[in-house]
């Protein structure tokens, strides 16, 4: 299989490293989301999104800047920027939307590495760069949720 080009590769290791793979400042997104499970994740701090609204947040910006690569895909789950978990939230239900972001991940890959070059001028590699930054900084969201529900 052929490499793709260089500026490939860093979007593709920036992405990366802020999502599941090993980085150098600390827990990533999926490293923030490893133990939680459904009453974890829709316990309310108040004035605080919860981790379920940060996943699912996280999620609809990565759909974002994957339909600027791509043809538009609608998210597929209601609401836009903050979607609204389920009211009944069930461990089946986290796992879901778990691996819907995942599964978003997965295709925003896969979109960078099958874009033409002229596609990836600096605003886009700009907009790519963002969406881990945005992963990061919700990741960190995350573990201070998760420190201040221990301490209730």
């Amino acid at each position: 299989m052929a490499r793709p080009d260089p500026s490939k590769e860093i979007l593709l290791e920036i992405l990366d490293c802020a999502f599941d793979k090993r980085s150098w400042h600390g827990p990533n997104l999926m490293n923030s989301l490893r133990g939680v499970n459904a009453k974890l994740a829709s316990r309310r701090i108040p004035s605080r999104k919860t981790i379920w609204q940060q996943t699912l947040h996280a999620a609809y910006w990565k759909q974002r800047v994957l339909n600027a690569l791509t043809t538009s895909q609608r998210f597929p789950r209601p609401g836009v920027n903050w979607p609204k978990p389920p009211a009944k939230p069930t461990d089946a239900a986290w796992r879901t939307d778990v691996e819907l972001l995942q599964d978003i991940q997965k295709r925003l890959r896969a979109a960078l590495l099958s874009c033409p070059a002229e596609k990836l001028n600096a605003k886009m590699r700009w907009v790519i760069q963002g969406a881990a930054a945005h992963d990061l900084y919700h990741a960190g969201q995350i573990n201070l949720l998760r420190r201040l529900v221990r301490g209730k």
